[in-house]
Order: C-alpha cells, then sequence, then structure tokens
C-alpha cells in the first residue's frame, strides 16, 4: 500500500512540475511579448527582459549548471543554449537571446510530444497482458491472476475474452483473433488438440485450454520482456551518433571560443560582430535532430515490425536484417507445413507391418518431431507408457528404445550404419523412418510433408527487393531435399545435415559474405537452436512452440507464414534508410548555416530554424518508420 501511494505521490508530483513549467514559460513568454510592445525605459526594460528570460529558461539553465557540477554531459544542448542566449545577453541583444530559448523550449515541447505517441503506439501494441484466467476447479469456474495457474491446469475461455496463458484446446471450439500478434487478420479456427498461444482473443466459442506453460514462460509474457530489452540493444548506426556527439559537440564549442576571439585579436575585427556570430554558431551546431531522431526511427522501426507480428529483439538486429545478403533456410515446418502423413508401410525380413507401427508408436511417443506425430496419428492406439522400459532420443540420427523386453531403433540410414543393422535402402519420395528391433532390420515408413502454400512466393520476393543468395539446410535425403529445392526456386541446398554440421555450412556460408553483409538463418523447430545462435540473424517461429528456439532466435514471427521474413527485412531497410536520411539531412543543414553564420549571412531565427526546424523535421521523418 505504501508503495502505491508513493507511485501515486510521484506521478501528482511530475504532472505539478510540467503544469508548473507550463505556467512558467507562458508568463515569461508574455512579458517577453510586453516588452517587445511597448516603449519602456531601458533600464526597466533590461530587468523586464533578464526576468522573462529566466521564467523562461530556467530549467535549461539549471540543467546546464548540474552538469558542470557534476562533470558529466558537459557540452549537451543544455550547455549549448545557455551559453548562446547569455552571450547574446552579455551584448546586449536581449530580445534574440530569449527567442532561442523560447523556440527551443517549444521544439522540446513538440520533440516530446512526437516522442510520447510513438511510445503510447507501441504500448498500445503490446496492450496484451490478460488481466485474469479463469480457472477450473472442479465444478466451480473461478477468476485469478494468470501469474496464478500452474501448468497442467484447465482454464475457461469465454467469447470476447483474452486468451491469459499458453495451451491446448481439450474441448470446444471457436475462432482466434491473432492479429495483435501475428498481424494476420483472418481468425484462426481452434478445435480439440488445437495448440493455443497467450494474448489470442476467442471470437465466439468456449473453450477449455489445457495450461502447458506458466505466466512467466507463456508467449504473451515473453512479448513483453523482449520488447523491454529491445530498446537496449543499440544498432550500430546509434551507437555512432552518440560516439559522434561526444567527440562533435566539444569541438564545435572550441570552434565557436576560437570564433569569438581570433579575428578581434589578428584582425582587428569587433568583438561584438565575432561573439554574436559565434553563439549563432553555437546554436546551429546543438547535435539534438541527430541525438533525438536516430534512436527514434529504430524505436519506431521496432514499432512497426510488431505492428506486423514481427518481434525483432533488439535495434542491432533490425539494421543487421537491412544488410542481409543471404538467406537460409531450415525445410521442414519453415518452408514446409511440418504437418507429415504416412504413405506408406513396409515391413521386412518377417516383421508384419502393424508389428513394425505397433514398435515405431512406442518408440516416438516422447519425441515431437512432425514425423513422429504423424507415426503416431496412424497407429490410432492409447500408448501403454509402461512397457517403455528405457528411452534415448539421439539428435540427428533417431530414437534408441527398449520397449517391453526389445531393443528398438528408429530412425535414419545414418542410425541404421551407427548400429550396425543390415538395411535395404528405400528409394521412396518422403521422409523415410528405418526400424530395427533387437538388432534385425523389420522395414521402414515413409511419410510427406507439403510446402507451404507462401513459400514459394516468399522466395521469389526475396529475390525481388535485391537478396543475392537463397540457401535451404536439411536433414533429409538428397532426393527430397532437392526436389523441394527444385519446385521453390532455391539454387543452393545441403542435405543430410545433422544440427552440428547445419552450424558448419552456416560457419562456411558466412566466411564467404562481402564486409558487412550479413547471413540470416530461418527456422522451426528445437534442433535449429544451434543454427539460429550462430547465424548473424536468427529467426524462428513462435507457433513452433519450443522454448529454446525462440530464446536463441534474434527475431521471432508470430505466425507460421514464411512472408513474414521479406516483410521484417523491408521494413528494416525503411528503418535503416529513414535513420540515415536523418543523420544526412541534419549535417547537411547545420553545416550550411554554421558556414552562413560564420560568414554573417544567417542570423539567430536562422540558427534557431537550424536547431528546433530541423529536429522536428527529423522527427517527422523518423515517425514515417511506424507506418
Amino acid at each position: 500500500m505504501e508503495n502505491t501511494k508513493h507511485i501515486a505521490c510521484s506521478c501528482h508530483s511530475g504532472h505539478q512540475k510540467k503544469d508548473f513549467k507550463k505556467i512558467r514559460i507562458a508568463v515569461g513568454t508574455l512579458l517577453f511579448s510586453f516588452c517587445l510592445l511597448t516603449n519602456i525605459e531601458n533600464s526597466l526594460k533590461l530587468t523586464l527582459f533578464l526576468t522573462s528570460y529566466l521564467l523562461i529558461g530556467a530549467d535549461v539553465l539549471l540543467r546546464a549548471l548540474s552538469n558542470i557540477q557534476k562533470r558529466k554531459n558537459l557540452f549537451d544542448e543544455n550547455f549549448l543554449m545557455s551559453a548562446a542566449t547569455i552571450g547574446a545577453f552579455a551584448i546586449g541583444e536581449y530580445p534574440e537571446g530569449i527567442a532561442v530559448m523560447l523556440f527551443y523550449q517549444a521544439g522540446e515541447w513538440l520533440q516530446e510530444r512526437a516522442v510520447n505517441n510513438s511510445v503510447k503506439s507501441i504500448s498500445a501494441l503490446l496492450d496484451l497482458e490478460p488481466d485474469f484466467a479463469n480457472l477450473k476447479q472442479d465444478s466451480k469456474i473461478i477468476k485469478v491472476a494468470p501469474k496464478e495457474v500452474k501448468k497442467g491446469s484447465v482454464i475457461v475461455v469465454k467469447a470476447g475474452e483474452k486468451v491469459p496463458l499458453d495451451g491446448i484446446v481439450v474441448s470446444g471450439e471457436s475462432f482466434l483473433d491473432m492479429s495483435n500478434l501475428s498481424g494476420e487478420s483472418i481468425p484462426k479456427e481452434v478445435t480439440k488438440g488445437s495448440q493455443i498461444l497467450s494474448g489470442s482473443i476467442n471470437k465466439n466459442g468456449l473453450l477449455y485450454i489445457e495450461v502447458t506453460s506458466e505466466f512467466k514462460d507463456s508467449t504473451i509474457s515473453k512479448i513483453m520482456e523482449f520488447t523491454k530489452n529491445a530498446s537496449k540493444k543499440k544498432a550500430e548506426t546509434e551507437r555512432f551518433i552518440t560516439k559522434f556527439a561526444k567527440i562533435y559537440t566539444p569541438i564545435v564549442v572550441s570552434c565557436a571560443v576560437l570564433l569569438a576571439t581570433l579575428p578581434p585579436l589578428l584582425l582587428g575585427a569587433e568583438f561584438d560582430v565575432w561573439i554574436y556570430r559565434a553563439l549563432i554558431f553555437l546554436v546551429i551546431s546543438c547535435p539534438c535532430a541527430l541525438v533525438l531522431s536516430v534512436p527514434l526511427s529504430f524505436f519506431a522501426g521496432l514499432g512497426s515490425a510488431g505492428r506486423h507480428g514481427i518481434l525483432i529483439k533488439g535495434g542491432n538486429y533490425l539494421e543487421s536484417l537491412s544488410n542481409t545478403n543471404i538467406v537460409v533456410f531450415d525445410k521442414t515446418g519453415t518452408l514446409t507445413k511440418g504437418e507429415f502423413g504416412v504413405t506408406k508401410i513396409e515391413a521386412a525380413n518377417g516383421f508384419g507391418k502393424d508389428d513394425l507401427l505397433h514398435f515405431c508408436a512406442y518408440a516416438e511417443n516422447f519425441s515431437r518431431h512432425p514425423v513422429a506425430h504423424s507415426i503416431l496419428k496412424i497407429y490410432g492406439k492409447e500408448i501403454n507408457q509402461e512397457l517403455i522400459e528405457s528411452h534415448e532420443e539421439i539428435v540427428g540420427f533417431g530414437v534408441k528404445a527398449v520397449i517391453n523386453g526389445k531393443m528398438v531403433l528408429v530412425g535414419s540410414e545414418r542410425l541404421m550404419e551407427k548400429y550396425a543393422v543390415s538395411y535395404k535402402k528405400a528409394s521412396d519420395a518422403g521422409s523415410i523412418v528405418y526400424a530395427a528391433i533387437d538388432g534385425i532390420y523389420a522395414g521402414y515408413i515413409v511419410s510427406t510433408d507439403e510446402i507451404k502454400n507462401k513459400s514459394f512466393k516468399t522466395i521469389q520476393n526475396l529475390k525481388t527487393i535485391g537478396i543475392k543468395r537463397i540457401a535451404m539446410l536439411t536433414g533429409d535425403s538428397k532426393n527430397i531435399g532437392e526436389k523441394i529445392a527444385k519446385e521453390l526456386g532455391i539454387s543452393e541446398v545441403f542435405t543430410e545435415l545433422l544440427p552440428l554440421q547445419k552450424v558448419e555450412k552456416i560457419e562456411t556460408l558466412s566466411s564467404n559474405l562481402p564486409k558487412n553483409k550479413k547471413l540470416i538463418f530461418v527456422g522451426d523447430g528445437i534442433n535449429d537452436a544451434p543454427s539460429l545462435s550462430r547465424a548473424d540473424v536468427g529467426i524462428a517461429f513462435a507457433t513452433s512452440g519450443h522454448d529454446i528456439t525462440a530464446q536463441a532466435a534474434d527475431v521471432i514471427l508470430m505466425s507460421s507464414n514464411p512472408q513474414k521474413v521479406v516483410t521484417a527485412i523491408k521494413l528494416a531497410k525503411k528503418t535503416t534508410n529513414i535513420a540515415w536520411q536523418n543523420i544526412i539531412f541534419a549535417i547537411s543543414v547545420k553545416v550550411i548555416l554554421m558556414i552562413l553564420g560564420v560568414a554573417g549571412v544567417s542570423g539567430m531565427w536562422e540558427a534557431v530554424f537550424a536547431d528546433v526546424g530541423v529536429s522536428m523535421l527529423a522527427l517527422i521523418n523518423a515517425a514515417r518508420a511506424f507506418i
């Protein structure tokens, strides 16, 4: 309760300070106008001008003084504005000194509004956190906080409510609005057995959902965590501007001092003239436009990506996406649907098809691979787990299990060769699972997968936006991999790869990249985590349901649509282009006006435009990244 009071008091105090500042500046502006419009004595005019100046610029002066005392950020915009306006007063240019401070304050207010609007827009996108969950307890349904619901509990989601936790539908059917998560406007139909992500909105039916992840591990919780941390991972361009401002500002201050002193001392020019020009130089040189607009460009770009169902974990990854040279895809679940169906069961060495299917289903019972699901689906019987005495998944090979006293091997050709099983290689098109029982080859099962509807368009669009190379990595056989690659128009395909071999292949492809160009890997599935981590930018689907995959990825797509990869790259290119437009525009205008100021062509009003005006134009341009 005390904390709540403290927060409330802090917020109230913050509003009071802002209101007082507005009143102070308003009074100062009225006093300034009175001085300009009336003819009063010089001594009184100076007092009124000074009072007006202090009312309008008190906070700027205090911040500059505080920075000097702390020896921190000495040459920021507060110092520049304070030095320029105090200098204007020193040479008798009272109205211009006040005008500069007034326009600076107006610019600060407009900049604050622009930034706040962007923050509010992005916050609205992420306003997905559910307020409650309907927990089913025996015959009762009680309303609780989502954080209180344990894994394995059953929750009820009524029509119009947000899904509070990830889970699987155990009863009911409905359509889900996932536009906040995936950016897809078409509702998704869910029935018994469907996987559901938190943050979705139930459109019509009543759903009973078994919770598969506690709130801290849920999709919506991770989205909020990643988004909060995204601003901490700065792009190279952002870091460059920060470093640039730290070096640039002391240099221009030194130049202003030299400008004010050298011409009078060496050439006998008038001090007042050159001090005035030095003050103009200081006002123009303020790097506000760069320091504020470049980070805002990346911030807006991250928000725009979120609106399209693309979660990018930092500005650095956004910038890397804009420099993509090669995109490498995993096959299963990425370019293909990952929804396998058994098309052939071929028994051997006296084993019947039913026996082969029985032992394969039991061996694959704990696997999350799509092929395993297809085998379990066609088996269609309940698995008696007491018969599974031991189980070992050998990544990239298959499964080794002891089932009802028999040692069963189910997996790839490599698994048969690893355990020296004499087998007959199949030539069928599809994913082939071989099986051996007690060391004797028992036959094989063929499952086939379909290419996603939008995979072909994705590949074509990547080529259209200038991606030079596209490759595909797969653990499947050569004939399957090459067949899929040919249908999609992918020229580089690498097959029969173990997870670590995929990493090695990514390292080889990365080593041949042009300078500053990046490799993007798009994957789905737990065995893609090493490749996602090794790539310059790893992209994964949130719908895969693998926590380790989401943690390893730098970009998470909230739908299974591979076309989102194209969208992410286009947004990244747009954002970095806007950031560099602001850099070039701001520096160009300031350099031109600096030269004009030194030459005596531009005055204090042009200087104000160069600072406040350029800052506002840069901010407006930065906001385009959010569109």
